[in-house]
C-alpha cells in the first residue's frame, strides 16, 4: 500500500496577511518641504533624510513586499541603495503627487493585481508596525485612507487587488479620498503613520516619538 497516500500539506491561515507594493512619491530635496525651516539644518538636506528615514521603514514592515519611490532626486536614488526591496521609478515631467503616484503604480503593477498603497516621504518618525497595522486592516476592504493627525491630509491611500486606483492628495485630501470610497481606518492618534512632517513644530513632535536615524543625526543640534 505505500504510494497510495500523500501527505497533506497545512493549509496556509486563514488570517494570513497579503504582501504590498507601496508607492512613495518624493519630490526633488530642493523643493521639498518649503515650510520646513529648522535654524542649524539644511532644508534640502533634511527633506532628502525624511525621505529616507520612511523609505526605509516601509521597506522594514512585513507587510510589505516592495517599495516603489517615484522621484528624480539623484542623491536619494544614491543614498538608499543599501535598503532592500526598493525600485526607484523617474518621476519624469513634474505633475503632482496624484500623477507621481499613478506612474509608480503602473510601472510596478499595471492591471492592479496586487494590495497596492501610497505612502507620503515625510513621516521620519514612522514604525514598521504601525504600518503594518494599517495596512493589515486595509486588506478587508476595497480602499482606505489613513487621516493624518490634524485630521484633514492623508498620510496613507490603499486599494486591494482587481480595484482601480485613484487618489487625490494635497490640503484637505482627507475628505476627498472618503468621498472616492476610501473607508477611514481607525488608526489611533499614537500611531506614527499619521505624524507627517511639514514644518518645525511637526517635526518636533515626531522627535518626541523617536526620528528614523538620518534625521534624527541632522537635528540633534539643531533648534528643534
Amino acid at each position: 500500500m505505500r504510494g497510495l497516500f500523500r501527505r497533506r500539506e497545512p493549509a496556509p491561515p486563514a488570517s494570513a496577511s497579503p504582501r504590498w507594493v507601496v508607492v512613495v512619491p518624493v519630490k526633488r530635496a530642493a523643493h521639498g518641504k518649503s515650510r520646513l525651516d529648522v535654524p542649524g539644518a539644511d532644508r534640502a538636506d533634511l527633506a532628502r533624510a525624511i525621505a529616507l528615514d520612511t523609505i526605509e521603514a516601509a521597506a522594514r514592515c512585513e507587510l510589505v513586499l516592495q517599495v516603489v519611490v517615484v522621484s528624480d532626486d539623484p542623491v536619494l536614488a544614491r543614498e538608499s541603495a543599501m535598503i532592500p526591496a526598493l525600485r526607484f521609478v523617474p518621476e519624469g515631467e513634474t505633475r503632482g503627487l496624484d500623477a507621481a503616484v499613478a506612474t509608480g503604480m503602473t510601472a510596478i503593477d499595471r492591471d492592479g493585481r496586487m494590495p497596492r498603497a501610497a505612502l507620503l516621504g515625510d513621516l521620519p518618525s514612522l514604525r514598521p508596525v504601525d504600518l503594518a497595522d494599517a495596512l493589515q486592516a486595509a486588506a478587508s476592504v476595497d480602499r482606505a485612507v489613513v487621516a493624518d493627525a490634524e485630521g484633514t491630509g492623508s498620510t496613507l491611500v490603499t486599494a486591494a487587488p482587481g480595484v482601480a486606483w485613484t487618489s487625490s492628495f494635497g490640503d484637505g485630501s482627507f475628505a476627498r479620498h472618503v468621498a472616492l470610497g476610501c473607508q477611514a481606518l481607525a488608526v489611533t492618534d499614537a500611531s506614527t503613520l499619521r505624524r507627517d512632517v511639514d514644518t518645525a513644530a511637526q517635526l518636533q513632535v515626531a522627535r518626541a516619538l523617536g526620528l528614523g536615524s538620518r534625521t534624527a543625526a541632522l537635528v540633534a543640534d539643531a533648534a528643534v
